[in-house]
């Protein structure tokens, strides 16, 4: 966690200046720099922009965060 918060950091300046990435990752913590285009493929195929708190990876983290003991035992059922 703490290195992508960095990596954060280390796009944020560039990224500010006009400097563009694209970066691949299941990060709620990536997805996160300010003025970033988040888009998912979809179900279809199709790529899709979705805001922050929109995008699977931010979803799942906070459903997880919210009760990881249920979500534990759901992963771990026979």
């Amino acid at each position: 966690m703490t290195g992508c918060m960095a990596a954060l950091a280390r796009i944020h300046e560039p990224a500010r200046q006009g400097s563009q990435f694209i970066v691949a990752t299941h990060s709620p913590i990536l997805a996160a720099v300010p003025r970033a285009r988040i888009l998912e493929i979809g179900d279809d195929g199709r790529l899709r922009t979705v805001e922050h708190d929109d995008a699977l990876p931010v979803v799942t983290t906070r459903a997880f965060l919210a009760d990881p003991a249920r979500h534990v035992r759901e992963l771990l059922k026979p």
